[in-house]
C-alpha cells in the first residue's frame, strides 16, 4: 500500500473520530440542560391562596357540631371554647345546617396538621369565615357572581310549569311570574292558548355554574287575549322597595297579600258566632284567618310595614305583630319560629317566621289576624286599598326607563313546543296491539 493510500484511509479514521466525538459531546450538552419546573398555578378561594394549606373538604353530618368538627380534627377543647367565645357575637355556630359543606384550612408547618381556618357555606354563593390563625376572627363573604339576561316565551298547553319545563326553563321563573301577577291573574285558572314573555337574569358562579334565577326585569302575560305588561322597578332606594307596574304606571299588587302563606287552605274562617263542642257548643268567637299549612312553611309578610311585637305569649305561641301604617295591623300566631325582631321594617312577601304548633294549637297552621283602626276585622270582607302608585314625580323616569324594555319584550317571538308526531303515532300503536284504546 503506497504512503499517499495510507495517509487518506488515516485521515479519513481521524475525520470519522472526530465527527463522533462532537456528537458524544452534543449528546452529552443536551442531557445536562436543566429541566425548567412550571410554577404552580395559585388557586384562590374564600381570600386565601389554596396552595398555602392542606385543604379539608366535607359537608356537616346530622349531630355534627362546630366543636365536634375541630374536635375531629386534632383541636383541644380549651382552644375551642376560646374560639367559640370570641365569635359568639358575630356568628351562630348553632346554625349549622346539616348537608351544607364546609372548609378547613390546615397549616402546612403543623406536623399534626391542625386548622387554622373554618369556612361555612350555607348556600352556594354566600360563605362565613372562621380564622383562628392568629387573633380570632368572623369574616362574611360572597362568591364572584356573573348575571347572564335571558330571554324566554312560551304558550300554555297545560300549566305555566310544564310549559316551563317543555322549554328547558328553571320552573322558579313560573313562581316569580305567578308572585308578580298574583292579583290579576289567577294562575290555576290558566288557559290553553294563553302566552307569555320574559326578559330575566340568571346567576352563574366561576362563569359556568348555575346558581338559580337572579330577578325578572319585564315580562308580558297574555290571558284570555288581554295583554298584561308588568315591569320592574324601584320606587324607594332608601328603603330597597321594588314593585312591578304596567305600561302605564299603574302597580301590579294590592296594599295586601291574600294569605301570609303560599299554596295553603283556609281551615277556619273569621267568626264571632264559633261555636265549640269541646266547650260544651258555647260561642266562642274566632277573630282570626287559619290557613293549614305543614311546620316550617315560610310565613310572609302581607304588606310593607314595621314589626311592633315579636314574642311568645300564652295561648298565642310564638307570633309577629306588624304596623303597616295608621290604620291597619296584622299579627300572625303559632310560629315555629320567628325571623323578624321588633323595629325591622319588612316588605311585603318577607319571610317574617315559619309555621308551627306552639301556643293553643290542635294541627300546624298560622292564625292570620288583622286590624282596621284598632278593631279586628274579617280581611276578606275588606275593600283593601292598592298599593302605593308611582309619583308624579317619579312617571315620567318610569316611562323613559321602559320605554327600550318594552321594545325588547315586543321584539321576542312567542316559542311554541312541537310534539314528536312519531313518538305519538308509535305509542298509539303500541296500544293498539295491548288492546287499548287510543281514545
Amino acid at each position: 500500500m503506497t504512503r499517499s493510500v495510507m495517509a487518506g484511509l488515516l485521515m479519513i479514521v481521524l475525520m470519522s473520530a472526530c465527527k463522533k466525538e462532537k456528537q458524544s459531546a452534543e449528546m452529552e450538552e443536551t442531557v445536562t440542560v436543566p429541566e425548567q419546573k412550571a410554577e404552580p398555578v395559585e388557586i384562590r378561594e374564600f381570600g386565601y391562596n389554596l396552595n398555602d394549606y392542606i385543604v379539608i373538604r366535607d359537608t356537616i353530618k346530622f349531630g355534627d357540631s362546630f366543636g365536634e368538627i375541630l374536635q375531629r380534627n386534632k383541636m383541644e377543647y380549651p382552644e375551642i371554647y376560646h374560639i367559640v367565645e370570641k365569635v359568639k357575637d358575630s356568628f351562630n355556630i348553632a346554625s349549622l345546617q346539616a348537608g351544607k359543606p364546609y372548609t378547613l384550612l390546615c397549616s402546612k408547618g403543623d406536623s399534626l396538621q391542625r386548622p387554622r381556618c373554618f369556612i361555612y357555606q350555607p348556600n352556594s354563593i354566600d360563605y362565613v369565615v372562621v380564622d383562628f390563625s392568629d387573633s380570632t376572627q368572623v369574616v362574611k363573604g360572597k362568591k364572584p357572581v356573573k348575571l347572564v339576561q335571558r330571554e324566554a316565551s312560551g304558550v300554555i298547553n297545560s300549566s305555566l310549569y310544564e310549559t316551563l319545563a317543555d322549554n328547558n326553563m328553571d320552573v322558579n321563573v313560573a313562581y316569580r311570574l305567578s308572585d308578580i301577577y298574583a292579583w290579576t291573574i289567577d294562575f290555576f285558572r290558566i288557559d290553553q292558548g294563553d302566552r307569555f314573555k320574559v326578559v330575566y337574569t340568571e346567576k352563574y358562579i366561576d362563569d359556568t355554574i348555575y346558581a338559580g334565577v337572579d330577578k325578572i326585569h319585564a315580562a308580558y302575560f297574555e290571558h284570555r287575549g288581554k295583554p298584561i305588561y308588568a315591569f320592574r322597578f324601584m320606587t324607594d332606594s332608601t328603603k330597597g322597595i321594588v314593585d312591578y307596574f304596567d305600561e302605564d304606571a299603574k302597580n301590579l299588587r294590592r296594599a295586601f297579600l291574600r294569605a301570609p302563606v303560599q299554596f295553603s287552605r283556609i281551615s277556619s274562617r273569621y267568626n264571632l258566632k264559633r261555636r265549640i263542642a269541646y266547650y260544651g257548643n258555647r260561642i266562642r268567637p274566632h277573630k282570626g284567618t287559619d290557613f293549614a299549612a305543614p311546620v316550617g312553611t315560610p310565613i310572609l309578610a302581607t304588606a310593607n310595614g314595621t314589626v311592633i311585637e315579636s314574642t311568645r305569649r300564652g295561648g298565642n305561641g310564638n307570633y309577629v305583630k306588624v304596623r303597616h301604617n295608621a290604620t291597619y295591623t296584622t299579627q300572625y300566631l303559632h310560629m315555629q319560629k320567628r325571623k323578624v325582631k321588633v323595629g325591622d321594617f319588612v316588605k311585603q312577601g318577607d319571610v317574617i317566621g315559619t309555621v308551627g304548633m306552639t301556643g293553643n294549637t290542635s294541627g300546624p297552621h298560622v292564625c292570620y289576624r288583622f286590624w282596621k283602626n284598632g278593631r279586628q276585622v274579617d280581611p276578606f270582607k275588606q275593600d283593601l286599598p292598592d298599593a302605593e302608585p308611582i309619583s308624579d314625580s317619579l312617571k315620567t323616569r318610569y316611562l323613559d326607563f321602559i320605554a327600550p324594555v318594552k321594545t325588547q319584550l315586543d321584539k321576542i317571538e312567542f316559542k311554541t313546543v312541537q310534539k314528536d308526531e312519531s313518538l305519538e303515532s308509535e305509542l298509539i300503536t303500541l296500544k293498539e296491539e295491548d288492546g287499548i284504546s287510543s281514545n
